[in-house]
């Protein structure tokens, strides 16, 4: 075994046994809950340790770097998801890879995720971004326009509605907020049953995600240590 395959199994260990312990403690299955690993910056190679490690989900931030892991054979099947905001002149390519797009914040940006899916003759499943503070270039749609957005979405084919995704602030409680994207997700789901997926949770904030209804957590620097300085 490796000696970086150890760290990321020691790292993953423990961060397992604090999922576990605050599904418990609100009273849902860590089984009914996703891991996302988010390996912006890192190497294809973590991701076969990730695998080995039981890992099947694995998320990106920018659509080139996604594009370039996409195109690495690995030694089992990954569902990919594009984590990171997405400029619609790259719509294209993020579909071409297959990923789930968490990002979706817009009616021109579901416009153009539904014409690449046609292009490309692929379901593209899709996540709407509900903004949880008030700055707005870290993405998102007010959560009292969400039904009008997945309306838009549900409407517009080959597009698969899955649920909601956001951030927490960057400062403060993360609670108040995590709530707020829980009302959001029941509202949503009382329209739209399907769309049953909440996508929060960090590094530093996926106990309280969890607290809230996450499904899909996203961990990336907890599970994998430090960025690696691209200079």
């Amino acid at each position: 075994m490796s000696q970086r395959l150890t760290e990321i199994g020691q790292r993953w260990a423990q961060i397992h046994e604090r999922i576990a312990a605050a599904a418990q403690h609100v009273g849902r299955s860590e089984s009914d809950l996703s891991t996302i690993a988010v390996t912006k910056t890192f190497p294809p190679s973590d991701i076969e340790h990730l695998i080995e490690l039981g890992f099947r989900d694995i998320g990106e931030n920018r659509v080139a770097e996604l594009q370039q892991k996409t195109s690495q054979q690995y030694s089992e099947p990954i569902r990919w998801h594009m984590l990171g905001q997405l400029q619609t002149n790259k719509v294209n390519h993020a579909v071409a890879t297959g990923a789930v797009i968490h990002s979706c914040d817009r009616p021109r940006l579901v416009n153009a995720l539904a014409r690449a899916g046609q292009n490309h003759g692929r379901e593209v499943e899709v996540l709407i971004q509900v903004r949880l503070d008030a700055d707005p270039k870290r993405g998102g749609v007010d959560a009292a326009a969400v039904g009008e957005l997945a309306d838009l979405i549900e409407a517009s084919e080959p597009l698969k509605l899955r649920g909601v995704m956001a951030m927490a602030p960057l400062h403060g409680d993360p609670a108040p907020a995590f709530a707020r994207l829980e009302a959001a997700s029941q509202r949503l789901v009382a329209d739209h049953p399907d769309a049953t997926w909440i996508s929060a949770g960090m590094s530093a904030d996926f106990e309280t995600a969890i607290e809230y209804g996450a499904t899909h957590l996203r961990l990336g620097r907890g599970l994998l240590g430090s960025r690696p300085d691209l200079g």
